[in-house]
């Protein structure tokens, strides 16, 4: 089985966090949608499986209008052989959530909202840049539920500059109440470039506190926990039943192709990337070429890949596979690497699984990389 990822790459505002590649001119949308769905025609023999997922994110997709998604969907269907089941999901601004969008998106086949939620706090989301107020969200979601999305996912920032601990629990509180089934959960970043980050250098605003964010994290969990919610990978939370398809065919190591600007594709064996510039990309498609960039993965850097996605899910990296596609010798250095993470009781090893323990996730990254092969 295998994915499609579409990159819309226009917003409506730029959120100061946000170091993605958009525009905030709608003007060529139109041209885009044509865009994307004749770069589908170029790339449908990347992948040869079917398709059990597909994903329009951005950028800001809400933002078009429902015949543009329904063309594009449309033409990918025609294309790839796509699971009747598929989950077919698209990120939403709560701005853009009406009844008549959401009818638009059912009958495009959207069954999946991903609601960019960000903060339930009103002070936050005036920082962020957001184009939407906290009424809004709430009144979005719900207004979803009643049009009968049930399968819902918002997204969480933590470890904010202004944002305490009283008003983080209200966050996941207000979530929970709201009978959201899924969860994803970020610690703020600061990316450079982004207006975030000029705000920290000229003291705007405080610098990111990493203590902070620790203990987000940590009560994050404690209380998803308490409210059932299965934590199947570092930063994502569901209630039975509503794992993210798509991501979590990402950190299965599944294919998928990506369209449109700055989207990225994998096989396994190589990971390409296009250009992240809306008119070089528009003039090059017109030629009928698809402008990306390609990195064949050597068998080091594919056990990496296969490292960094697993360690990051409540599976773990399941050793035996890795013993069956690089050889024992690779497992046991893993083993060896990680026996100081064990004594540290960040990683445990059991039934040739290695784990991340609860202390252990939000270190995930350093983990991982300290697992990593040198070796080409």
């Amino acid at each position: 089985m295998a994915g499609i990822y579409i990159h819309i790459p226009f917003c409506r505002k730029a959120c100061h966090y946000c170091n993605f590649h958009f525009s905030t001119s709608g003007q060529r949308i139109p041209e885009m949608v044509r865009a994307i769905s004749k770069e589908a025609e170029l790339q449908r023999f990347y992948l040869s499986e079917k398709i059990e997922t597909i994903y329009l994110g951005g950028g800001t997709p809400s933002l078009l209008s429902k015949y543009e998604v329904q063309s594009i969907l449309s033409v990918i269907k025609g294309l790839f052989e796509v699971e009747e089941q598929a989950e077919i999901s698209l990120e939403a601004n709560p701005d853009d959530i009406t009844e008549y969008a959401i009818d638009g998106w059912k009958e495009s086949g959207i069954n999946r909202l991903s609601i960019g939620i960000q903060s339930f706090v009103e002070a936050d989301l005036r920082w962020m840049n957001r184009a939407h107020t906290v009424t809004q969200a709430k009144e979005s979601i719900l207004l979803a539920q009643k049009q009968g999305i049930t399968n819902i996912s918002i997204d969480l920032i933590y470890g904010t500059p202004a944002l305490s601990d009283a008003d983080w629990k209200e966050n996941v509180a207000t979530a929970i109440s709201l009978n959201i089934p899924h969860l994803s959960c970020y610690a703020l970043t600061v990316e450079p470039r982004t207006a975030l980050a000029k705000m920290i250098h000229t003291n705007r605003l405080p610098d990111v506190d990493q203590e902070k964010q620790a203990r987000h994290f940590t009560l994050l969990t404690e209380w998803m926990a308490e409210a059932g919610f299965e934590h199947y990978e570092i930063s994502n939370f569901a209630l039975p039943g509503f794992r993210s398809k798509h991501n979590s065919s990402y950190w299965q190591g599944k294919p998928y192709v990506g369209l449109g600007p700055s989207a990225h594709s994998f096989n396994g064996k190589s990971r390409k990337w296009n250009i992240a510039n809306n008119s070089l990309y528009l003039k090059s498609i017109e030629t009928a070429t698809v402008p990306f960039e390609i990195e064949i993965l050597s068998e080091g850097q594919q056990l990496n890949e296969f490292i960094m996605t697993r360690l990051r899910t409540i599976e773990g990296i399941p050793l035996k596979q890795v013993t069956a596609c690089w050889g024992e010798e690779k497992t046991m250095a893993i083993i060896r690497t990680s026996q100081k993470h064990i004594q540290r009781g960040y990683v445990v090893l059991a039934n040739d699984l290695l784990k991340l323990t609860a202390a252990g996730q939000f270190m995930a990254d350093g983990i991982a990389a300290d697992l990593f092969t040198n070796e080409p």
